[in-house]
């Protein structure tokens, strides 16, 4: 059984930074394909960034050139610098993995922008 646990979100006003982790415990990390998602109130979730086991990334149109997903696979954790934030990034943020056939997702952690 894999469990993710996110920390780091909280209150930043607009144009300032976050960094969020997620651990990740109960499997081997670098046999995980992880990402994260994210949902504001009224909208769908949505994929924000991935990367794979063999370290390639791909992010949503609306954060590229912001936020950025890296891995720390001797840690066993994930981590999503968030960079230029905007009251349109607030939104509680998912950490996901998935060890095929199988999907995890971790509680999320709310992030607010102020303006």
């Amino acid at each position: 059984q894999v469990q993710l646990v996110e920390s780091g979100g909280g209150l930043v006003q607009a144009g300032g930074s976050l960094k969020l982790s997620c651990a990740a415990s109960g499997s081997a990390f670098r046999d995980i394909s992880m990402g994260w998602y994210r949902q504001a109130p009224g909208k769908q979730r949505e994929m924000v960034a991935r990367i794979t086991i063999g370290g390639s990334t791909n992010y949503a149109d609306s954060v590229r050139g912001r936020f950025f997903i890296s891995r720390d696979n001797a840690k066993n954790t994930l981590y999503l610098q968030m960079n230029s934030l905007k009251p349109e990034d607030t939104a509680v943020y998912l950490c996901y993995g998935r060890i095929s056939p199988y999907d995890y997702w971790g509680r999320g952690s709310q992030v607010t922008v102020s303006s």
